[in-house]
């Protein structure tokens, strides 16, 4: 059997065909719709309590918080009303002692006083003015409750969130471990620090950086239309999307939520990496199979363990040991020098990344699928660079290219179900845009674009806007066409409906996005809920 083909034939197990892509969606939504209607469902279609979406008008000064892992970042966002918006930022590494503090106030008054050291910094006029106000003896505390800066609180950790700054601590992960926090509100722990310290600043929301993604691509997007949907491929991948306040039936069943109901509408964090964990429709390989045995959470997050950076590198890995085990094909070994265009025989270093558990980075995918010399020269260097692989022959470096494009499409196009899923199930196609929008045309830099020009044919009104961010959408080779390819054998959307639908790199959902999610909660809490049909007054939020 020729390698070559021996290749193409283990390649084709990777194959995602139009019949499976469309029972991908069926199931897709039926588990959307599913999570909508009650608690603990597959897809958990979480209710982010943000009722509104920007559209590239608002105005004024906010500021976003973001404990992600071992760093916590604070910003602050000027958002210009014309789809633009300056960014300022300061990075602090979170000391180890206080990941493993004995109580949430240890941990939570470090934050608030990296805080208070930005705005001195930064915002020094503010700062003072917002201090000053606040310290009289008018109110029984002591101080006026006068907070002109309203915060976004990106909190990567799970919470059960019951509105739109409000949440309560379920786990740490990433190395933190204070037992006190867990079951506390979030928010509330460092609006308490933050009141402390006498400054001038509300925690307005509790942010999700896949909705922060949606609402950064909704305010920097051309035209008029309001972003549907903003989606994350990257080391994960995850979806937020606008849906109509009365899908979502179980918000009846959970107490104590506080939200606006004005809009009709709010935003969802699927969590889709979940979709499909019984494995009805998803492809299913060896390599596949393995990875999941070996994994720390055999049995779920299945959509993910197929679609996002995290796993690719090591499903290649998996397919090129496959290959190298067939005693009938001679893949990265060689008899003698002569069989070898490089006249040299391959080998692999003993402690090569390749016998070890991820030990191959997504990234090599992206440099392997771009490689179009006829001597495949990158390959080899990154062969020989990153595995230890030295002398690999031009038919060793075919394999692995033929591997690693079969691998980053079947991603691609099971990323396509998520998206048509969306789509379809919120009546965009067929209803037309449900979110308020803007009377005027904007124009937005095409370097910030995966592909717009697909639109430029289709009416402003009629384009479905999709904000998405992630190493896998913005470089591996050929990911977006891959994906629209597969739109386009969905007979819902077909190739008209492919058309309408504009893809967008939309950066900074912690920063950005966490800022503008404050914007529509301190516009809920001043009674003005419709935000999206006039700007907002310009200065400190």
């Amino acid at each position: 059997m020729s390698l070559i083909k021996e290749a193409h034939r283990v390649a084709a197990e990777f194959d995602y065909p139009a019949e499976e892509v469309n029972k991908g969606v069926k199931e897709f939504i039926r588990e959307m719709d599913e999570g909508l209607q009650k608690v603990g469902a597959t897809m958990s279609q979480i209710p982010t309590y943000v009722t509104a979406v920007p559209n590239g008008t608002e105005k004024g000064l906010y500021m976003a918080v973001d404990l992600g892992g071992t760093n916590f970042r604070v910003c602050s966002i000027h958002l210009n009303g014309d789809t633009t918006f300056s960014l300022t930022q300061s990075k602090v590494a979170i000391p180890r002692e206080l990941m493993v503090a004995k109580t949430a106030q240890e941990l939570f008054s470090f934050l608030a006083r990296q805080i208070e050291i930005f705005l001195k910094t930064h915002h020094g006029d503010h700062y003072e003015e917002g201090v000053r106000r606040r310290k009289t003896m008018s109110a029984a505390e002591g101080y006026r409750d006068e907070r002109n800066f309203y915060l976004g609180f990106t909190f990567s950790f799970p919470v059960q969130q019951i509105g739109i700054n409000s949440g309560k601590l379920i786990r740490w992960t990433k190395g933190f471990d204070i037992e006190d926090a867990i079951g506390k509100d979030v928010c509330a722990l460092l609006q308490e620090e933050i009141d402390k310290l006498h400054l001038p600043v509300k925690v307005a929301a509790l942010v999700n950086d896949t909705v922060g993604t949606l609402m950064a691509r909704s305010y920097t997007s051309p035209g008029k239309t309001g972003t549907l949907l903003g989606a994350i491929f990257g080391t994960g991948t995850n979806g937020a999307y606008v849906e109509r306040l009365d899908k979502v039936t179980k918000m009846d069943s959970i107490k104590g939520s506080d939200y606006d109901k004005s809009t009709g509408e709010m935003i969802v964090n699927t969590e889709w990496g979940s979709f499909d964990n019984h494995m009805s429709v998803l492809s299913n390989t060896s390599c596949d199979e393995q990875l999941d045995r070996e994994s720390v959470n055999p049995g779920i997050q299945m959509f993910e363990k197929r679609v996002s950076g995290m796993f690719l590198g090591e499903i290649l890995r998996r397919a090129m040991l496959s290959m190298l085990n067939k005693s009938e094909v001679s893949f990265l070994k060689d008899e003698h020098s002569g069989v070898n265009d490089v006249h040299s025989t391959t080998t692999i270093a003993d402690d090569s990344p390749l016998y070890q558990q991820w030990g191959l980075d997504t990234s090599l995918l992206s440099f392997v699928a771009e490689d179009h010399t006829s001597d495949l020269r990158t390959v080899k260097h990154i062969l020989a660079r990153d595995l230890a692989i030295d002398a690999a022959s031009h038919e060793d470096a075919e394999v692995v290219k033929i591997l690693s494009v079969a691998i980053g499409k079947r991603a691609a196009r099971l990323s396509a179900v998520a998206m048509a899923a969306v789509v379809i199930s919120t009546g965009r196609l067929t209803q037309g845009n449900i979110s308020t929008t803007t009377t005027a045309i904007t124009t937005e830099s095409k370097s910030s674009e995966t592909k717009d020009d697909t639109a430029q044919a289709v009416r402003e009104e009629d384009v479905i806007d999709i904000g998405v961010d992630g190493s896998v959408v913005e470089y591996y080779p050929g990911f977006e066409e891959y994906l629209r390819e597969a739109l386009r054998e969905i007979p819902e959307i077909g190739t008209e409906g492919e058309k309408r639908i504009r893809i967008g790199i939309a950066k900074d959902g912690s920063g950005v996005g966490a800022a503008l999610i404050a914007l529509v909660a301190k516009s809920a809490e001043k009674s003005q809920p419709n935000i999206l049909s006039r700007s907002q007054t310009d200065g400190p939020a």
